[in-house]
């Protein structure tokens, strides 16, 4: 089965979107099943980026790319 990759803004957005539709009362079933994720994705999203700006959100994966390359350059290295 494919999988959807989404960006980090679309993360971030879908959880804000998400946490509108708890405040008005929906269950988190059906915030998930409104924004086209299983439930599971929804609470991993929460606890990665819930509380992030965008801003913040950038750098984090800007910051793991760099983590990875770097690990790879010293594994070759070594």
């Amino acid at each position: 089965m494919a999988r959807k990759r989404f960006s980090v803004e679309q993360y971030i957005n879908h959880l804000r979107e998400a946490d509108a539709m708890l405040a008005q009362g929906r269950t988190a079933i059906e915030a998930c099943r409104q924004i086209g994720v299983s439930e599971q994705t929804y609470y991993r999203w929460g606890r990665e980026y819930g509380g992030l700006k965008m801003v913040q959100a950038r750098r984090l994966k800007e910051l793991e790319r760099e983590n990875a390359r770097l690990r790879r350059s010293v594994r070759s290295d070594a």
